[in-house]
């Protein structure tokens, strides 16, 4: 069966960290789709104006993983919508794979879902955004298992991240890391 992902959008979201997944995602044959928190036009923290392919509703149930891009405004009306909220908890009590970015772990973390797990978020936000309660991480990608959860740092971690993504849902990525010159750029340090 194939699998399906959501991105959640909001105005002011961090682009990068909302194309990068839908981008690397749909390459890797994963049916991605850009969902708007309020609306099908977005506007980016960068004044990137994006067109979504629907509006969170339920269905929001159906996918396979939901990822939460960055930027602060974003995250933070994601973080507030109460209806997101709900899904999101509902979605982790079904056991499925839950990813946040950037900023948008405070809103994981509003919700409960980093409660004894493992994150990670952009530098210095876990003090005041992130759980006390969980367990934070300095790495690029953190991947907690028991938790069905990825988070990532920011903007230059988008990469990195979609392909975490993928993988967790079990699509080898090794073709397309090739393809993308990403194994290129890693030999470069």
């Amino acid at each position: 069966m194939a699998k399906k992902v959501a991105v959640l959008i909001a105005d002011g979201c961090e682009e990068i960290e909302a194309l990068t997944p839908v981008d690397v995602l749909r390459r890797a044959g994963i049916q991605c789709d850009m969902v708007g928190l309020d609306s099908l036009d977005v506007m980016g923290a960068h004044q990137i104006a994006l067109k979504c392919d629907k509006v969170l509703d339920d269905s929001l149930l159906d996918y396979d993983l939901v990822t939460l891009p960055g930027g602060m405004g974003g995250a933070t009306r994601l973080r507030d919508s109460e209806k997101l909220q709900a899904l999101m908890v509902k979605r982790a009590e079904q056991g499925k794979w839950n990813a946040a970015m950037c900023a948008a772990p405070m809103a994981l973390a509003k919700y409960g879902l980093l409660k004894g797990h493992d994150y990670t978020m952009f530098p210095g936000m876990h003090q005041e955004h992130g759980d006390a309660e969980g367990r934070f991480h300095e790495d690029m990608v953190v991947v907690d298992e028991a938790a069905r959860l990825v988070t990532s740092r920011g903007p230059a971690t988008a990469m990195p991240y979609s392909f975490k993504l993928a993988e967790v849902l079990g699509v080898d990525t090794s073709k397309l890391r090739e393809a993308m010159l990403y194994n290129f750029l890693l030999d470069q340090k």
